[in-house]
């Protein structure tokens, strides 16, 4: 029997499915809820890069503000060290001054000129502490409230540990010759030992690590230089 011609296919299943856009033969519908995912994806994608900058910037906001609450405040043994140190060091450096301007000893003029060099650069470090702090120059807390001062190194007439009085300065500024270098050596050798102590109070405060190195200078330094001191002492006299 000959073989017929078919025609097209009738009937639900092929009305249903509509034409291929190039003329061929009818495409699948698109799979339900393709669509739907793509988007999902493009969203989800979307929401993590948000959640990412989210958290970029919340890190950036805490590294900014993680030093400021870490800052030392107003009435901590940091801020009060660094006020009553640079007071103490700006004595200690008028001092130094006047023996540069009236002494004739090398060597005594050596020591003041490095006094005084190394105590205005501290005074510096410190100033700037207390303006990277947030606080002022001065505070509103007693002198060396900060530490404990008992004896020989209590606060006497609002001086620190170690600070001349405004009668030995004066007597300073009016000796001459060989005079000047005893009274300096002997307030210097008094400051410095004041000095320490206060510098040692802040060390068995402080955790501060900027504050503790500085200390740490201070000590080492001034102790050598109290060795120098009473070396000159001896040749001097006094």
């Amino acid at each position: 029997m000959a073989d017929t011609e078919r025609g097209p296919v009738d009937g639900p299943a092929a009305q249903d499915r509509p034409a291929d856009p190039a003329g061929g033969e009818p495409t699948d519908p698109p799979t339900p809820g393709a669509a739907e995912t793509g988007r999902g994806g493009r969203f989800g994608t979307a929401w993590l890069a948000a959640a990412v900058v989210v958290g970029l910037l919340l890190g950036y906001a805490a590294g900014l503000l993680t030093p400021g609450l870490l800052r030392p405040g107003d009435a901590s043994p940091e801020a009060g060290f660094a006020r009553d140190m640079s007071t103490h060091h700006a004595q200690a450096v008028e001092m130094s001054m006047i023996v540069l301007e009236r002494s004739e000893n090398p060597a005594v003029r050596t020591l003041a000129s490095d006094i005084a060099l190394t105590q205005q650069s501290q005074i510096g470090m410190m100033q700037t502490w207390l303006r990277e702090w947030g606080l002022e120059p001065t505070g509103t807390q007693p002198r060396m409230d900060w530490m404990e001062t008992t004896g020989e190194w209590a606060v006497v007439d609002g001086l620190m540990p170690g600070m001349a009085t405004d009668a030995q300065r004066a007597e300073l500024r009016a000796a001459t010759g060989v005079e000047v270098d005893r009274l300096y050596l002997s307030l210097m050798l008094t400051h410095h030992l004041g000095g320490i102590h206060m510098a040692d109070g802040v060390l068995e405060l402080s955790d501060d690590e900027d504050v503790r190195w500085l200390a740490e200078s201070m000590v080492s330094g001034q102790q050598k230089e109290i060795e120098l001191i009473r070396t000159l002492q001896s040749q001097v006299g006094g």
